[in-house]
């Protein structure tokens, strides 16, 4: 299978994959969140137009398979497991999250935001969640968090998220894989 960064309809991405994990490594460095420490589960991609999604959706299924397309939130959301993992930052991250565009207009098309994994009570991630960062991080001007349980049809796994943004990246929490969410949607 064609590896990511060869792909045509992807060369956007892979050109927007070095910012992103500047974003993202200084956005942790504020936190203070040590992300090796961490499980990352999936990446996720923004754009603004479905020609823009369908481009992408093309080029993933090149080098990756659909592991999934579910409605959420009014719009589809698809996962494509890659045959070749993307380095990003200390990871290899194999699962791609490609959302259509929705009501919101993000300040960029390309790689929006990580999600990670705190395996634990659905109850208590978001304490979980909070616990991995300085207090005093919270406060600086910008940052952002936002507690929601986005569900797709189907889901039997209770999956809250806690997202944390400076605006130009996002750091999400959850208390499960994104494979298990997919599984129970199958059984």
């Amino acid at each position: 299978m064609t590896h990511f960064s060869s792909i045509n309809e992807l060369n956007d991405l892979a050109l927007d994959l070095p910012r992103f994990e500047l974003a993202l490594t200084q956005f942790a460095e504020k936190l203070h969140l040590d992300l090796p420490h961490f499980n990352a589960d999936h990446i996720s991609v923004r754009c603004h137009q479905n020609s823009t999604a369908d481009r992408w959706r093309q080029g993933l299924q090149q080098c990756g398979t659909l592991l999934s397309e579910s409605m959420i939130n009014g719009r589809p959301i698809c996962l494509f497991d890659l045959a070749v993992p993307l380095q990003v930052g200390p990871w290899q991250i194999d699962c791609i999250e490609l959302p259509y565009p929705g009501e919101k207009r993000y300040p960029h098309e390309g790689w929006e935001h990580v999600e990670l994994v705190l395996s634990g009570d659905p109850e208590t991630l978001y304490a979980r969640a909070l616990d991995h960062l300085a207090d005093e991080a919270l406060l600086l001007p910008g940052i952002k968090l936002k507690q929601s349980s986005p569900q797709g049809e189907g889901e039997r796994l209770a999956n809250p998220t806690l997202a944390i943004t400076d605006g130009n990246v996002t750091i999400k929490f959850h208390p499960h894989h994104i494979r298990a969410i997919v599984a129970s949607e199958r059984s």
